[in-house]
């Protein structure tokens, strides 16, 4: 199987690195399409597969095609691909927000695969939601899910609704984490650790609690409860929280993230 991934950047090397270092494909399989001359000339350094500055010379070759670029690149990038393309074809985008239709539409495909990772894929520890047009077959299924699967978690969704929550929960996900371990650490510092030691507290709590939760059967509520003794400092600190309201602003904030996933779907 020819690979074709359209787009030398973070993501586009995410998924070459992935699919080579888990052997589902080799190298001459594997072809990236960057206009970039600059990063064109990086990537071939990096003997990853072949690289390809136009469309003309690659994208006849591939029997899967990856669109690793800006949403905002979509338009003009389908204008330039749309004569040179197989209806046979499969096509996985992972542009936030370009809807199936719309891909469909200006290709004038039918065999389109839509996927939500995050950014844990570079390490293979992402999480990531696909769906497809009613074309694409269960074995083409199978296959973008193994090579989805590389770079950590894939799960399949039936309406394409669910890649716009999936962006707003694990696609954006990893920022709130991040944005309440800064918070916990600048609260570390507050009472007198140094930078180092607040990092070093905060992350390994968080890796911590991450993996007790996933080797185990127990549900947040009951880990809250396990960690929470009566009149003790969680407790406390729990009861701020709730005051506070802080569940609902976390809510609060994925439901807008899930708003503007819908709004850039519909390009405002």
């Amino acid at each position: 199987m020819k690979i074709l991934i359209i787009g030398g950047g973070n993501m586009g090397m995410t998924y070459a690195q992935s699919f080579l270092r888990s052997h589902i494909t080799n190298k001459e399989d594997m072809m990236i399409l960057e206009k970039s001359a600059q990063k064109a000339e990086e990537l071939a350094k990096k003997d990853i597969g072949t690289i390809y500055s136009r469309a003309e010379d690659c994208l006849a070759q591939a029997d899967l095609v990856i669109f690793a670029v800006k949403p905002q690149d979509a338009p003009v990038l389908f204008q330039s691909l749309r004569a040179l393309i197989d209806p046979q074809q499969v096509f996985l985008s992972i542009m936030a927000g370009v809807k199936i239709g719309s891909i469909c539409d200006a290709l004038g495909v039918s065999k389109v695969i839509r996927a939500m990772p995050n950014l844990p894929a570079q390490i293979g520890m992402g999480m990531t939601a696909f769906t497809s047009s009613d074309d694409v077959t269960r074995i083409e299924l199978v296959m973008v899910q193994n090579l989805l699967s590389t770079t950590g978690k894939a799960i399949y969704v039936e309406k394409e609704e669910a890649i716009d929550a999936a962006t707003a929960i694990s696609g954006s996900g990893p920022a709130y984490v991040w944005f309440f371990m800064k918070s916990l650490m600048d609260a570390a510092r507050q009472m007198g650790f140094s930078y180092s030691e607040s990092e070093l507290l905060v992350s390994q709590t968080f890796r911590g609690a991450i993996e007790l939760f996933s080797k185990t059967d127990f549900t947040c509520e009951e880990w809250i409860e396990k960690v929470c003794s009566r009149g003790g400092t969680t407790e406390a600190a729990l009861a701020t929280y709730n005051k506070n309201l802080v569940r609902d602003d976390i809510i609060a904030g994925a439901e807008a993230a899930l708003r503007r996933a819908v709004e850039l779907g519909r390009g405002e």
